[in-house]
């Protein structure tokens, strides 16, 4: 490390440090903001304005995405930096930032909640970009930084939208954050084994032709051919429930049991007949499947539409299907792994102190569980070698699987070298003999000021160190791309989606009615 390097990081860690208290205020603040996936208008309006504030040029409502953008400061000539803010919550999941469980003040406990969260993956990579930038001004540090808003990442939404679209062509390295959320991906950088492949679809019935079910009913005297006496077709629920439960009957013959995959659904409401003798005209649902490779979430595509177009023609409807996701599994880069993980390694694992400790013990005194001295899971408060987590990793996964779970930060891993780390969130450890928490634990202890402030630190001053490593070592910059060259010519991977393939910020996604801080589920 040079003594720029060193004296610049310095820097960077200064600022993060004079600045917590407003960094934890602005995370509060899109905390509670929690809005859904392609709805987060006041969280990415809060984004836009602040990069504005600070000096970048700022593309709102970036490729065609209404809640996404793509934001830009440079300082002359030099590489380019990427790193991106994700800020969607997820529906049926809020919960006060207090220690007891309870929805946020006036919403129903089925609204919006941050969970992972994503409020503090995006304040904390926010941070590492201003203290970069602070660092870069005041050394005379050439180069570009970018920051795109990312939303929809529940959905996979943006980031292959805005690959598609070229917004990532430009950057030389990026860094992808996110919040611990699965031992032993806790304060480390992946190694060898990154998130697979993700697919979803939106299967839509549409019953246009109702009085077409049974024409020899139709009643000659009749001068509409709605008469309340027809004979009409079943309607869209009928296609969709026959969809369902027949893909659900089937799942257990579609891959094998192992290999860590997932398949889920989720039914979107619109066009629902509210007179009792008329057929629903349309019914959505979506299906979404994460696999550890490309031809098992073909496999399961197949047997999607083929179920599709049964269900339609059982209900006298038409099938249609609209892609929501279709992600390629991700790249390693080794390089970029260990010089983040050097960068970890020297800011250190967050550390809780007296008033986060005070938090977490009211939390367990709240369950009726006995206050513990170090309530935090010791994983959070310790680091872990990108090797080791992979050797742990790989102990729970088949030999030949190669890929685990899904994110979309995958789709960025195929444009430039890119390096996916985790820093601990706040979750408790369990007793011996009285099982995990709830869930509803995590999700407050993610907004409670006092424990999500260490994660702001650490993960920001990764960011920073990691980025001022690359702009002031081109050693080091050179050999991460060399090392994505060659992955990239060793096994070719092209996007799976169509150049103009348009994001579905048009289908009926869980949103908010209502006003200002008023707002019903």
């Amino acid at each position: 490390m040079t003594a720029l390097t060193a004296e610049a990081k310095r820097t960077a860690q200064a600022w993060i440090d004079d600045h917590l208290a407003e960094l934890t205020a602005w995370h509060t603040h899109i905390w509670e903001l929690a809005e859904p996936a392609w709805r987060e208008y006041r969280s990415q309006a809060w984004y836009v304005d602040r990069l504005r504030a600070e000096g970048f040029e700022v593309e709102d409502g970036s490729a065609g995405m209404p809640t996404a953008f793509s934001a830009v400061w440079s300082n002359g000539d030099g590489p380019t930096m990427l790193t991106y803010a994700e800020y969607d919550a997820v529906p049926g999941n809020s919960q006060a930032a207090t220690t007891s469980e309870a929805p946020r003040e006036g919403l129903s406990r089925f609204a919006p909640g941050h969970t992972d969260p994503h409020s503090v993956l995006g304040i904390s990579t926010l941070a590492g970009v201003l203290a970069t930038k602070h660092a870069m001004t005041v050394h005379g540090i050439g180069g570009t930084l970018k920051y795109t808003g990312e939303p929809a990442e529940k959905m996979h939404g943006s980031k292959v939208v805005h690959g598609l679209r070229g917004y990532y062509d430009d950057a030389d390295a990026i860094v992808s954050f996110h919040p611990f959320y699965m031992l032993p991906l806790c304060n480390t950088a992946r190694w060898d084994t990154q998130c697979g492949a993700y697919y979803s679809k939106v299967y839509s019935f549409v019953c246009d032709e109702p009085e077409t079910w049974q024409l020899s009913s139709a009643d000659p005297n009749s001068p509409i051919p709605a008469s309340h006496s027809a004979a009409r077709a079943p309607g869209a629920n009928v296609a969709l429930m026959q969809m369902y439960t027949a893909s659900r009957t089937m799942l257990d013959s579609m891959l094998p049991a192992t290999g860590g995959w997932s398949f889920s659904d989720a039914i979107l409401s619109d066009g629902q007949a509210t007179a009792d003798n008329l057929p629903q005209r349309v019914a959505r649902i979506q299906f979404s499947w994460r696999t550890p490779d490309i031809e098992m979430a073909e496999h399961i595509l197949t047997i999607l539409d083929r179920n599709a177009q049964a269900a339609a023609s059982m209900a006298h409807c038409a099938a249609e299907d609209r892609w929501i996701a279709r992600s390629r599994p991700g790249r390693t880069n080794h390089v970029m792994s260990e010089t983040l993980y050097a960068n970890l390694t020297d800011v250190g694992a967050p550390s809780y102190g007296p008033e986060a400790i005070g938090v977490a013990q009211e939390i367990q005194r709240s369950l009726g569980r006995e206050a513990t001295a170090r309530p935090f899971l010791a994983e959070t408060e310790q680091l872990i070698a990108p090797q080791e987590a992979e050797r742990l990793l790989r102990e729970h996964m088949p030999a030949w699987q190669r890929n685990w779970t899904s994110d979309d930060y995958v789709e960025m891993s195929h444009y430039a070298p890119l390096v996916r780390f985790y820093v601990s969130r706040p979750a408790l450890q369990p007793v011996p003999g009285e099982g995990p928490y709830p869930g509803w634990v995590m999700n407050a202890l993610g907004g409670i000021p006092e424990t999500i402030a260490p994660t702001i630190v650490t993960a920001g001053k990764t960011v920073s160190g990691t980025f001022l490593d690359l702009l002031t070592q081109p050693e080091t910059l050179a050999a991460a791309q060399r090392e994505f060259t060659e992955r990239v010519a060793a096994e070719p991977m092209p996007a799976l989606l169509p150049a103009d393939f348009e994001p579905p910020i048009d289908l009926p996604w869980p949103d908010y009615s209502g006003a200002g801080e008023h707002r019903h589920w």
